[in-house]
């Protein structure tokens, strides 16, 4: 691990690659674009699905749009302080990987030390803003997330552990969280189940990932599982994790309780889920090389997988108690 410090000075301008040239200020587009980036909206995008249907569901129809402004926003600025205080950490093996080569911090667009103040920035606002426009609890589980993130992921896991981002993707689940008790003012069961969901999906979303990149990863010298794990390890692991999410998720059908839409979504989406996973275990156990397993088919699925079935989360109790259905 690296101590912060400000090292990367004053931004200046950059060249055609990115990188800084010395005396010279970037423009305003190109800063502005800099801290947008430090937030890692992709990954942001997401968390904020794993939001807005739990409120449908908490609500058992439409929540007031106000509070779902509210808490996307608040969720948005959690998530990017959280982000921010990772890619300070992280700046070091960041320059070291390719696929994140180009972030502010290492091209130096943005210094340490103001990343840094947006980050305590976007930590004050965001835990104000769920205190005040939503709810205490909100601004409490909010506060929480960015700490599991930035410090429990971030600085203890991360570079000590293969288990780094099984225990640290608890961060990713906490939006689960967030959204029913902004709409309840409480943790209910069946966002306990959705936290769980996110929990056992977050393994097999990353682990592919982490199989394609996994030089990068050695590079770095990150313990990521597949870079001390053989395949046929990793892929058994993956298979393990998405059996437990599948199970998961079919426990909210009697718990919340949930409709047919949701039941077949869950059903069809998490059985096919599995069947990737199994493919990418079987191709691994007979030595097949990274171009035949395809972990990437798995790590892109994983995500529509989680965009179908929190959309079932929202459509079923809309249809069901709004509609009289």
């Amino acid at each position: 691990m690296t101590a912060l410090d400000n090292s990367a000075g004053s931004p200046s301008a950059t060249d055609g690659s990115g990188t800084l040239t010395a005396g010279s200020a970037p423009g305003w587009r190109t800063s502005l674009g800099a801290y947008i980036a430090l937030t890692k909206p992709r990954i942001i995008e997401l968390l904020l699905v794993t939001t807005i249907p739990v409120m449908f569901l908490a609500q058992r129809g439409i929540p007031d749009l106000w509070l779902i402004v509210a808490t996307l926003t608040g969720g948005y600025l959690s998530a990017g302080a959280a982000n921010t205080f990772n890619m300070v950490y992280d700046r070091d093996i960041d320059a070291k990987m390719g696929r994140t080569s180009n972030r502010p911090l290492v091209t130096g667009v943005v210094s340490v030390r103001a990343a840094m103040i947006f980050g305590i920035a976007l930590t004050v606002i965001s835990t104000v803003w769920f205190a005040v426009f939503v709810n205490v609890i909100s601004a409490a589980l909010s506060l929480l997330a960015i700490l599991l993130y930035a410090v429990g992921y971030t600085i203890l896991l991360k570079r000590h552990t293969t288990q780094n981002i099984v225990w640290g993707g608890l961060a990713g689940c906490m939006p689960s969280l967030i959204g029913w008790s902004a709409v309840t003012g409480t943790v209910g069961w069946p966002a306990v189940i959705l936290f769980l969901v996110i929990f056992w999906w977050t393994p097999p979303h990353y682990w592919p990932l982490s199989m394609a990149f996994k030089e990068d990863y050695a590079t770095a010298e990150v313990p990521m599982l597949p870079v001390e794990k053989d395949a046929p390890h990793v892929a058994r692991q993956i298979v393990l994790y998405s059996w437990a999410m599948v199970i998961t998720s079919l426990a909210l059908i009697p718990v919340a309780p949930m409709g047919w839409i949701y039941a077949v979504v869950a059903v069809l989406s998490g059985g096919l889920f599995l069947v990737e996973a199994h493919r990418l275990q079987r191709v691994a156990r007979r030595g097949g090389s990274r171009g035949e397993q395809k972990p990437m088919r798995l790590f892109h699925y994983s995500i529509s997988y989680v965009t179908l079935l929190f959309l079932a989360v929202a459509i079923d109790p809309l249809l069901f108690f709004s509609l009289g259905l």
